[in-house]
């Protein structure tokens, strides 16, 4: 059941705001699919139930605003991106958002395990190029 704070008087969300969550829900499911994840695991991630999750991306409920910077994180898109689209279309620049999430990781090790994992990414590349 919908709590009255996600609907209107009548019960039922406006229709614009209908539309909007499930715009929203058909990006975060697909971001969620690009990384390889299941609505269990976004949803641990967030610390929230599957099925809460699950009707965020159904647009069926409204997800807290306190949410989005969480979500945006963990798929490695701007909030604006999650809001409203953007990294999903073709041309898009810059690595995958997996990629950038092991560079993170990358940068956050002691700068020997730094050095030997660039080393072993040197490698890969130069024999790739031969």
């Amino acid at each position: 059941m919908l709590k009255s704070s996600q609907c209107d008087a009548t019960g039922s969300m406006a229709p614009d705001e209908e539309q909007f969550l499930k715009a929203l829900g058909v990006r975060i499911a697909q971001l969620r699919r690009d990384h390889g994840l299941t609505q269990q695991a976004v949803a641990d991630a967030l610390d929230i139930a599957q099925q809460t999750y699950a009707h965020y991306e159904m647009g069926r409920i409204r997800m807290s605003v306190s949410l989005l910077p969480r979500i945006a994180q963990l798929f490695a898109v701007s909030i604006d991106d999650l809001l409203i689209g953007g990294k999903s279309g073709a041309g898009k620049r810059g690595p995958t958002p997996k990629m950038q999430q092991q560079i993170e990781r990358l940068h956050q090790l002691p700068k020997a395990q730094q050095k030997v994992v660039m080393q072993m990414l040197d490698g890969v590349l130069n024999q790739a190029n031969r």
